[in-house]
């Protein structure tokens, strides 16, 4: 009996650690970018989806109208141009430079850097200082960051967020033959954004709100508004509030 119950307490402490250990696995990330900013300091909550695996995410400012202002944060593998993941041109699947316009392109077309190949992604050459980026975390995030300089008139925050190789029995595998850069991203990117800020009085928080898709090949920088073909792509994102601190 002695035996029994040393067991049985044996167990509920492993199963009581376990459970703390779940909690702590799910305490949000806690980020920074943009450390030496001037201007206003936001605060970026996300909550993943039940479909968030290792997702590019682009965050940035824009005015009230839709004009780009400056990046807050972008995944360092779009940053850099170079991809831990990926299929060569000899087949294998290794890590190394990669051009994925299809990726972001709501982000990059708005950001309007082209590069010398006719894309607008950052090469390995021309990558995104190190003050704007980093690892996509693997779990839920909190970023706080500023804006380069003090912003007066009103602004929005928007996020950009993708999967690659999210195929679905809409976005197929043969929907686009040929197309090198489809091929890597199959649903396209999701566009997320907050309403108006007034920064001169902001609310307590501001719940961003699923807007359209980027173009399947990052052929060019529209935002599409119809999602209906979409599936597992939703579930990347559960929540994202931010807030004027």
């Amino acid at each position: 009996m002695k035996t029994r119950n040393i067991l049985l307490f044996s167990i509920l402490v492993l199963l009581a650690a376990c459970r703390a250990d779940d909690k702590r696995g799910t305490a949000p990330v806690q980020m920074i970018t943009n450390f030496e900013g001037v201007g206003q300091t936001f605060e970026v909550s996300f909550t993943k989806g039940k479909d968030f695996n290792h997702p590019v995410i682009a965050l940035w400012l824009e005015t009230a109208d839709g004009k780009y202002i400056q990046t807050l944060y972008i995944s360092q593998s779009v940053a850099t141009g170079y991809f831990q993941h990926g299929d060569d041109k000899s087949g294998r699947w290794e890590r190394g430079p990669r051009r994925r316009p299809a990726t972001v392109p709501y982000w990059s077309h708005k950001r309007n850097v082209k590069e010398t190949d006719g894309l607008y992604v950052p090469t390995t050459a021309t990558a995104i200082p190190d003050a704007y980026t980093g690892p996509t975390p693997l779990n839920n995030f909190i970023l706080k960051t500023k804006s380069d300089s003090l912003l007066k008139n009103p602004v929005r925050i928007v996020l950009e967020v993708n999967q690659a190789f999210d195929f679905n029995r809409t976005w197929t595998t043969t929907l686009f033959p040929g197309d090198e850069y489809y091929a890597t991203s199959g649903q396209p990117s999701l566009i997320y954004a907050t309403d108006a800020i007034d920064l001169n009085s902001p609310v307590e928080k501001y719940e961003m709100k699923l807007i359209g898709h980027g173009h399947y090949s990052g052929a060019t920088g529209e935002l599409f508004t119809d999602v209906s073909g979409f599936s597992t792509a939703l579930g990347i994102v559960k929540e994202v509030v931010v807030r004027v601190k």
